[in-house]
């Protein structure tokens, strides 16, 4: 075939790029699938008969390179759902959706941490100052932060696809393992207007509305997507019996217009928003007894939950014993949390995309954005008493802003290409709040301490001021954060068409990343008993007095202090003050001076870590990402490629207990073979690659030496942080297919076999059941599978149709998603295995086969797989169980 001469390139009018920027506009790079089924006719014509042929299944396209291209033709490895399949069984949430994706997973957590993992790598304990390993792109936009995903339902969808293994020569933010691209459904100048109704069991519903079309013809069209979705959860507070776990309470909009002014000209302007509302997540757990020995057959002789509910402190409350505590209640889905409130979240976004052809063919993009996510986290203990009041989470404000300037040449001569510069700015501002209850310092005593507060009157007061209405921005991993993360890159792609069939696509990006962080762990209440501080704690003066383990004043203690001790002696044992400073509380008797002591104790515990106002040492570094990629067409139908693929994620700028520990670049680098089919006169796609991906440094939870605690107490002691995990791999067969050779049905099937280890992991941390005494502080997990990686992942989606009544259609639907087992916890601890789980999705319908009304039975779980989500040593976090609901659906 003789190709056509490829255009000499110009570079773009620089007014061009200035009227781009200055209109805020973007061109987004977005997944689609090409219509399912003709467009129906107008109500009140006759249709066409439903046509039988099987579809060519080899029209599905896709955007992963910022292109409209055939998903048969792009050399990476990627699976598709699109909008319509996910709407026909009510698959809304990103949960949801990765069910339908191949070799993708979605670790549930609360809405700051849950997570996106491919090829079982990506399950980490975030913090706030690092990047996801699997990004997120919606209509175009990165998704910097995870949460962004987290609590939001994605209507009115295109397509989703996703891409495996490392990206950043194409698709904005550079991303270690790959990246899930939601795409919605645009404005057209064709008028519509689509809508949604299920009412759900627990009181759900939901609703959505689209509609759209032409404001002036040929110029301007918008669309509008509307969605409302509530539903009380399966387990619920007996404290509050209207506080449920996990409940839906989402409502969101999006509005976009299309401005069409010239054939060479378009622009995208696109605003969401969704308010804050509160779920509850937090609180989902169902306590177990906590193991009597640990796993060498010392005993436990820790104070848990269970020999705390049974000090008379907490059984004076009749009301509540420890069977109440444990297996859920009476039911066993009831938790009682007296503090504990839903986790609030919302969002807004805009975005505004500008397509420039020029006239040598080649196009010009701008792609500018804003997003921002709010988070607010109140947590209990799980119980009814006041320990934790208005505290244990996280308070987050996040906002991000991007700019893409890409130029795009056209298809057609011996090389194609895109290049452009990529930049986005992230500030995160987070505090960590913590606030005790009048039960606290029974909670938190020690049975010693306990036992000798609890003696009498007096102790019971030290033992109850010790902790209540103490506040903090508390030490976790710092009180307060303010992190600042900038990152700009220029990046470039090119396909070069050796031959008729060869392909070689190579790609590079080179990114700049400054990532800076500055914190401190504060007091923002003293509560009931100041007088009771530490003098200090770290570099931070509290301004108490000084005294032994037993009580005694320590020597150097100012007349200041000598008479704080003297108040503390007359609040608590009716010593009245002297002429002589510190005379009053020496005359205390040895037991009474032993019960400051406890209180003062019980508090500095609490208390932790706390640091002044401290910059961490910033992450600065030009970080390479590039790609190699050959593709062979053996036959119009069947296509061969390989892939070299590298990139990098930032290291992190964090604290740890006050000091500045910086976390190195996650370095990946992966290997892939495959090949993609279109069999049996196309009716069967059939892809199919082995992949190999190593990664150096990988960014998770490691065991490491407390400086801070180390120095302050003069023994070695460690802690758990995010640092660097040395080596990890993680290899496998990954295949996905659709099939409609078959008269009215279309299956869709995706599975993989994946081996996720840790290649080298020496210092890992101890699991809980390796708690007792004399214990290595690290554990070496080298060959060991990673949490959340099952070995075998397979789904199939399954859709019948079928004509009846003249303009009817019967239709079904089915989603099976199984996985193996798996550790639920970074610690691979024996006690969070969880097991081989299998969730089926299914619905059944009768609607017009022009769209005008549909009626459908929905069930989610269908089973009831009662798989639990997570698991400690003395806890679980039940299975969202099946869930029934009635769609209705139509065109206005």
């Amino acid at each position: 075939m003789q190709r056509r001469p490829r255009p000499q390139f110009q570079p773009p009018a620089a007014s061009a790029i200035v009227a781009g920027i200055a209109l805020l506009c973007a061109a987004a790079a977005r997944a689609q699938v090409q219509p399912e089924a003709p467009a129906s006719a107008p109500a009140g014509q006759a249709e066409a008969p439903l046509e039988q042929a099987a579809p060519a299944l080899d029209a599905v396209v896709v955007r992963s390179r910022n292109r409209i291209e055939k998903l048969q033709d792009v050399p990476l490895s990627i699976s598709v759902v699109t909008g319509n399949e996910l709407s026909r069984l009510d698959a809304y949430d990103i949960g949801s959706i990765t069910r339908r994706l191949g070799n993708v997973s979605w670790n549930q957590g609360n809405q700051r941490t849950s997570s996106l993992s491919i090829r079982g790598i990506g399950k980490i304990g975030q913090t706030e100052a690092q990047d996801p390993s699997v990004g997120t792109i919606v209509d175009g936009v990165n998704f910097a932060y995870n949460a962004l995903t987290s609590s939001f339902d994605f209507t009115d969808i295109e397509a989703v696809e996703v891409t495996r293994g490392p990206q950043g020569t194409l698709l904005g933010k550079n991303t270690s393992m790959g990246v899930v691209n939601i795409t919605t459904r645009r404005p057209s100048f064709t008028p519509s207007a689509d809508y949604s109704l299920a009412f759900r069991d627990r009181d759900g519903f939901t609703g959505t509305l689209a509609a759209g079309g032409p404001v002036i013809d040929d110029l301007l069209a918008w669309r509008g997507t509307f969605s409302v979705s509530k539903q009380r959860g399966d387990v619920v507070n007996s404290y509050n019996r209207d506080v449920t776990y996990t409940n839906t309470d989402r409502v969101s909009g999006r509005v976009q217009f299309l401005l069409t002014p010239t054939p060479d000209f378009n622009a995208r302007i696109a605003v969401d928003l969704q308010p804050r509302a509160g779920e509850a997540t937090n609180g989902r757990t169902i306590n177990t007894p906590t193991p009597s020995t640990y796993s060498n057959g010392t005993p436990n002789t820790s104070v848990t939950n269970e020999v705390r509910l049974a000090r008379r402190w907490f059984t004076q409350n009749t009301g509540f014993t420890v069977g109440d505590y444990l297996y859920g209640g009476a039911d066993g889905r009831s938790v009682n949390n007296d503090g504990a409130r839903p986790l609030v979240t919302g969002s807004r976004g805009a975005a505004a995309e500008l397509n420039w052809k020029l006239a040598d063919g080649h196009t010009l993009t701008s792609i500018t954005a804003y997003k921002d996510y709010h988070f607010n986290a109140v947590n209990d203990e799980g119980t009814p008493f006041d320990v934790s009041r208005n505290s244990g989470g996280f308070w987050n404000d996040y906002k991000q802003f991007s700019q893409e300037l890409r130029i795009t040449s056209p298809l057609g001569g011996f090389v194609d290409y895109q290049g452009g510069l990529y930049f986005i700015r992230v500030h995160n501002k987070a505090e960590y709040q913590r606030v005790w209850g009048n039960d606290a310092g029974a909670w938190f005593a020690s049975n010693a301490q306990y036992g000798r507060l609890d003696a009498d009157a007096a102790g019971r007061l030290l033992m109850l001021n010790s902790l209540a209405n103490l506040s903090m921005s508390f030490n976790s991993p710092a009180g307060v954060q303010d992190i600042r993360n900038d990152s700009l890159a220029g990046f470039g792609q090119a396909n070069w068409h050796l031959s008729e069939p060869l392909t070689l696509t190579t790609g590079l990006r080179l990114t700049r990343e400054d990532r800076r962080n500055s914190g401190r762990s504060a007091i923002r209440s003293q509560g009931n008993a100041p007088e009771l501080n530490p003098v200090v704690v770290g570099n931070v003066s509290l301004g108490g007095f000084a005294s032994d383990a037993v009580g005694a004043l320590a020597a150097g203690n100012t007349a200041a202090q000598l008479s704080l001790a003297d108040q503390v002696a007359q609040r608590y044992f009716g010593v009245a003050p002297t002429a002589t400073p510190g005379e009053a509380y020496n005359s205390l008797s040895d037991a009474q001076r032993r019960q400051v002591a406890d209180a003062k104790a019980i508090r500095a515990a609490q208390i932790g870590v706390l640091f002044n106002q401290t910059e961490a040492q910033p992450y600065q570094e030009t970080q390479p990402a590039f790609v190699l990629s050959p593709s062979y067409k053996i036959t119009p139908d069947l296509t061969a490629y390989a892939s070299l693929q590298y990139g990098e994620k930032a290291g992190i700028s964090q604290f740890v207990n006050g000091r500045s520990t910086p976390v190195k670049a996650e370095k990946t680098t992966s290997f892939e073979v495959g090949f993609k089919s279109a069999l049996l006169d196309k009716s069967l796609i059939l892809n199919a690659d082995v992949f190999l991906t190593r990664i150096k440094d990988y960014q998770q939870s490691v065991r490491i030496l407390d400086e801070y605690t180390t120095e302050q107490s003069g023994v070695l002691t460690y802690t758990s942080a995010t640092g660097n995990v040395p080596k990890v791999q993680a290899s496998g067969l990954e295949i996905d297919g659709v099939y409609a050779g078959i008269r009215n049905l279309t299956l869709r099937f995706s599975g993989a076999y994946n081996r996720a280890v840790y290649k080298k992991f020496p210092n890992a941390a101890q699991p809980v059941e390796n708690g007792y005494a004399g214990a290595s502080p690290y554990r070496d997990i080298s060959g060991q599978p990673l949490a959340g990686a099952p070995k075998y992942t397979f789904n199939v989606g399954a859709d019948y149709r079928y004509p009846v009544f003249d303009d009817k259609e019967f239709h079904t639907s089915a989603n099976v998603a199984a996985t193996s087992g798996f550790h639920s916890d970074n610690s691979l601890s024996s006690y969070s295995w969880i097991g081989k789980n299998v969730l089926v999705d299914w619905a059944v319908g009768l609607g017009r086969r022009n769209k005008g009304f549909d009626v459908s039975l929905v069930v989610t779980n269908l089973f009831d797989d009662d798989t639990p989500r997570g698991r400690t040593w003395n806890s679980y976090t039940p299975a969202i169980p099946r869930t029934v609901s009635v769609v209705l659906t139509g065109r206005l």
